[in-house]
């Protein structure tokens, strides 16, 4: 067993599916010879050739453009945003292509392709490279969107997204790319659309995913100080949702905090809460509340841990769940 690293563990999943089927391919800005930004794709050009990881344009359009029709040919691209912002100029191509050819063509063609985007905050970025986007891919419907919130799951989620037939969107939290790990790879986690319960409580469910897992987990030991038992939820997968796991857990402690990076108006956590308290309201004993990045964008690298969620402010919010009733 090795002490492996998030980036690392991606970068494994790529090479072993690289190395079982020839038709995975790739491709994106500076993910050759460089090895990416963040090193995820470091050794697939010297192991794999320039036909199979390359260098793009610097243009997400054309990238993800190219993409939709190597899917359509029965190829396998994976290709990357290489920041979370730089896929913007990308979006028409998502959502009016990707996200729509199955239904488009009624069944006949499929997109095995996944998109790859490192995103959120923590890493002293400028603007532009801290933004958490998920609920503009979520809210298009013919997309998976997932994101790994520890190092086994960075490998194992990203296997099983190349093995898709459709399309995902992999959202990468790049503040855990460092994170490390006891892991022998290969490794197989839950199936791609399972919620895990990563810490089991009776007071209050923390419902997250991707950067904010290990957050809430910190959060978790932090309140038992407080005479809390807090369970945490890490989601996985954003869509499809695994709403079962979720609303068990919160049937089970009556209290529920979600938690994400993103701003919270409009944000991804909107539709849990929704989604909580249409489905768990007789067991609610408070109101489902959010903390998020506040409705700003982006700030400099010297103000993000003011925008972050960290365990001050989540200890502040489940104190709000009107403890005194009990």
């Amino acid at each position: 067993m090795a002490q492996i690293n998030m980036a690392q563990a991606l970068n494994r999943a790529l090479r072993d599916a690289m190395a079982e089927d020839p038709n995975v391919v790739v491709f994106g800005e500076d993910v050759g010879p460089y090895g990416g930004v963040f090193t995820v794709t470091e050794g697939l050009t010297a192991q794999f050739g320039e036909d199979r990881c390359f260098d793009s344009p610097l243009a997400e359009s054309g990238i993800v453009g190219t993409a939709v029709g190597m899917a359509m040919y029965g190829m396998r691209p994976v290709v990357e945003m290489q920041f979370d912002a730089f896929a913007y100029p990308a979006f028409e191509q998502i959502t009016s292509h990707v996200a729509k050819m199955r239904n488009r063509t009624r069944g006949k063609v499929a997109l095995p392709m996944v998109i790859r985007i490192p995103y959120g905050g923590g890493i002293g970025g400028v603007e532009h490279h801290g933004d958490s986007s998920e609920a503009y891919y979520t809210h298009t419907p013919g997309l998976t969107v997932i994101t790994p919130g520890t190092t086994a799951d960075a490998y194992s989620l990203l296997r099983a997204a190349i093995e898709s037939p459709d399309p995902v969107i992999f959202m990468e939290p790049k503040s855990r790319y460092w994170t490390r790990a006891d892991l022998d790879l290969p490794a197989r986690t839950d199936p791609m659309n399972r919620a895990v319960v990563r810490r089991t409580g009776q007071d209050v469910t923390l419902i997250s995913y991707g950067s904010t897992v290990q957050t809430c987990i910190e959060t978790a030991e932090a309140a038992k100080e407080e005479g809390w038992d807090v369970e945490v939820i890490d989601l996985r997968s954003l869509t499809p949702l695994d709403e079962d796991t979720v609303c068990a857990s919160v049937r089970k402690t009556g209290r529920a905090v979600v938690v994400h990076e993103s701003s919270v108006f409009s944000g991804y956590g909107a539709e849990i809460v929704a989604t909580v308290s249409e489905k768990c309201f007789h067991w609610l004993e408070a109101p489902v509340l959010r903390v998020g990045g506040f409705d700003v964008p982006y700030p400099p690298k010297d103000l993000e841990e003011h925008q972050l969620p960290h365990p001050d402010r989540i200890l502040d919010t489940i104190a709000r769940l009107q403890w005194e009733d009990q």
